[in-house]
């Protein structure tokens, strides 16, 4: 992810149990190959006992490429008895995305202007839709549109269509799975090969408006609050680890019209900034809890 005045560098992120020593053994270990860090984050969580950390290191100050601090870095993570999804991201290396949606479009426009404009720097590989309302778009700007329908009432036609959607999806093995207002609940399967991969983004009336029309709900409470969650896809349906949220306020004179386009506003920018800080490698997670750093 590297523009053309950005310099190519190197992003290491791991947790591990809390010691003493942790942060002198990962800068000595840069520093003997002579690494220069250029941004450096720590947390240590008091209620889990776990050290977190994200580092960022100049790829030119190292002898070897990311591949090969991989390598040499595992002996150390082996050491501080690291989380198995410890990394190192390679800014030089421009990520991937593909994007899942259903007849709701504001979330893959807005995608889809920032990459355009160069903004959000993310190649997005191909866009699947159970529905095709998306299709002339997503081809403007050059992108794959996928329709693979969701047969209603058949639960082997939708076993059979998301058997398609994972087909068409690792066929690029990106660096993100997006689901843009997707109308389909993921399989349990398919939760655990995108996991710490697949992103979602809804509106947060969840769990007090739960079902259709949760704007007409919040409006005939009055609610004074709308906002956006953006967090990692599992099995249990929208409770999965958050990366982001965000509100806009609403008051008494606002339409239901009203309610929704706010909405969708706060879902636009929400949802950017947590692909953003995905791809950046910026979220550590633990269990169901999230380090954004």
């Amino acid at each position: 992810m590297v523009g053309v005045s950005d310099p190519q560098r190197y992003v290491l992120t791991f947790g591990c149990p809390d010691r003493t020593g942790i942060i002198a053994r990962i800068s000595g270990f840069l520093a003997d190959h002579g690494g220069m860090i250029a941004e450096a984050a720590y947390h240590t969580d008091p209620d889990s006992g776990w050290f977190f950390t994200r580092q960022v290191v100049n790829a030119d100050s190292l002898p070897f490429d990311a591949a090969g601090l991989r390598e040499r870095f595992a002996s150390v993570a082996d050491e501080l008895s690291a989380e198995s999804s410890w990394q190192v991201l390679d800014t030089g290396e421009r990520p991937r995305a593909v994007v899942l949606v259903s007849k709701a479009g504001h979330c893959l426009y807005d995608l889809l202007g920032r990459v355009a404009s160069g903004e959000l720097d993310v190649d997005i590989a191909a866009v699947i839709g159970n529905h095709d309302s998306l299709a002339d778009i997503t081809r403007a700007h050059g992108i794959p549109f996928h329709h693979v329908p969701f047969p209603a009432g058949d639960p082997e036609g939708k076993a059979a269509a998301f058997a398609e959607v994972a087909k068409l999806v690792d066929e690029h093995d990106p660096n993100a799975i997006v689901l843009a207002r997707f109308m389909q609940v993921l399989p349990a399967e398919l939760c655990a090969a995108w996991a710490g991969r697949a992103l979602n983004i809804h509106h947060s009336f969840l769990p007090s408006f739960i079902g259709a029309k949760p704007y007409h709900q919040a409006h005939t409470r009055g609610v004074k609050l709308v906002g956006a969650t953006c967090h990692y896809v599992t099995a249990d349906l929208d409770a999965g680890p958050i990366i982001e949220q965000d509100v806009i306020r609403v008051d008494h004179g606002d339409s239901v019209a009203d309610l929704v386009r706010k909405g969708r506003d706060i879902e636009k920018v929400t949802l950017a900034r947590g692909l953003r800080w995905h791809l950046e490698g910026r979220v550590l997670v633990h269990g169901n809890k999230t380090m954004v750093f």
